[in-house]
Order: C-alpha cells, then structure tokens, then sequence
C-alpha cells in the first residue's frame, strides 16, 4: 500500500483543482452564487469571476449578474464544480431538471411579491426583494 506524499494531501483538500472551472457557492444566508474561481486562500476566502446569484422561486430561476465577486471564507457553507454542457457554439448550460424555466429579473421579481403572503416570515420576504433590487 503506498501513502500520498505531503504535496498529494496538501492538493487534495485544496481548491487548488478548482481553479478556473465554474463553481456554484452555497452561502450561509443561503444564496447561491455561480462563477468561475480566480483565487482563493486558507481560509476559504474565493474570488469568482463573472459571478451570478440564482435566485429560485418554485420552477423558475433568474441569474443577477454581478461581475468578480469576492466572498468570505466564513460565510461559505459549500463549493462544488457546476457541470456544464455545450448547447451551442460558444454558449453553455448548466444541468438543471428539466421542469426548471429561466425567467428575467422582472419576472421573478414579480413571482416574489405574489409571495408575499406564504413566506415564512416578512423578513424572508424583505431579504429576496432586496437581493432582486440590489445594483452594484
């Protein structure tokens, strides 16, 4: 039986293979954010480039740009590599079932203020509204 070297750990259980391949990123707020990774440090603290948030509301999705993002390695619950699959020349997807419809920003915040009332609480209303709303 042979051991991995400390260069082999070291590399398993770093994001250092992840490197410039699309993640998805589940926030502890529970947002989830898309982008390729450009960094990242011991402390989890990742850099993604042409970052996303998929906002989910019941069958449809939106993705609210937001460019390179920068993201605190305590607020990161889980990293994976999001799998895509070419569609076209120069565009990709990603796997999604497929009941699920992309829907613009508008429409989903419409879907959100329907919402209103079957929210748990007002202040997970408040917090989609202001997500859909936010502009950097």
């Amino acid at each position: 039986m042979s051991w991995a070297g400390p260069d082999e750990i070291l590399l398993s259980t770093s994001l250092a293979g992840f490197l410039d391949k699309k993640l998805i990123v589940l926030l502890r707020d529970g947002r989830k954010l898309l982008g390729t990774l450009c960094s990242f440090d011991q402390f989890a603290n990742v850099v993604l480039q042409g970052a996303c948030e998929r906002v989910i509301v019941g069958e449809q999705y939106c993705d609210v740009p937001l460019g390179l993002y920068v993201i605190r390695g305590e607020n990161v619950v889980l990293i994976g590599e999001l799998i895509c699959y070419c569609i076209e020349q120069d565009r990709e997807k990603d796997e999604l079932p497929a009941q699920m419809t992309c829907v613009s920003e508008a429409e989903i915040r419409k879907v959100v203020l329907s919402l209103h009332g079957r929210l748990k609480s007002r202040s997970q209303f408040l917090v989609l509204v202001q997500r859909l709303s936010y502009k950097p």
